[in-house]
């Protein structure tokens, strides 16, 4: 069985190689994010529209300066850099279900 921790950790990855195929896979078809503005995303082609952009410019970062997790849950401490003009820190909550990260909360 594939760890929560492992998942999260791949999805890290592939977005800071801006590799849009092995971020996509690491997410559920499903998949529900709660973004910082109140907005949702749903589903993984609307995750995948959302970050083809940054993603071909190749202008974002994530830093990883905490990491927390029980049971299906992983906690980021993130700062994120590339998106606006100062890094903006951030608390990303990630649900893993059966190897997959089905919904994500982004918190602060």
């Amino acid at each position: 069985m594939t760890e929560p921790r492992d998942v999260v950790e791949r999805q890290i990855t592939a977005y800071n190689s801006h590799d849009i195929d092995a971020f996509a896979a690491t997410y559920a078809e499903d998949v529900t994010v709660h973004r910082r503005d109140g907005s949702r995303l749903r589903g993984r082609q609307a995750l995948r529209d959302t970050y083809a952009g940054q993603f071909a410019e190749g202008r974002c970062r994530a830093e990883i300066v905490g990491r927390l997790s029980e049971g299906d849950w992983v906690v980021d401490h993130e700062i994120a850099h590339g998106l606006a003009d100062d890094p903006v820190r951030v608390l990303v909550a990630y649900r893993v279900r059966e190897g997959l990260i089905d919904r994500v909360d982004f918190l602060g």
